[in-house]
């Protein structure tokens, strides 16, 4: 079973975390089944990038994009050559390292 090693973010992770999912689970889903609320407005259905993380280490472990992801990574915040949506990247047997940006574009917080 991987373990994802999340870098601390101010809201959703101060401390950073490990944790441990099992391959075949998306980023999204393990996130949230331990806890770490990461926004995902849509979700989970590959229609916002609200969920937009930075794979530091273990990038090629992941499955491959869609077009469908590709396109809409292009509006996320912090875009850099190792993003991805958490909701659409499944874990395989290797160990992670994700960062969750500062920013996102969610425009239901937006509005609050």
């Amino acid at each position: 079973m991987p373990t994802i090693k999340i870098l601390p973010h101010p809201e959703y992770c101060p401390n950073g975390a490990e944790l441990k999912a099992p391959a075949g689970t998306s980023i999204c889903e393990a996130l949230l089944d331990n806890h770490i609320q990461i926004d995902h407005a849509c979700d989970m259905s590959c229609a916002c990038t609200t969920c937009h993380v930075i794979v530091r280490e273990g990038f090629d472990s992941l499955n491959d994009m869609d077009e469908n992801e590709e396109d809409l990574l292009d509006r996320a915040w912090g875009l850099e050559p190792n993003s991805r949506l958490s909701c659409q990247a499944i874990l395989a047997q290797k160990d992670l390292t994700v960062e969750i940006p500062k920013y996102s574009i969610n425009q239901a917080k937006e509005k609050h």
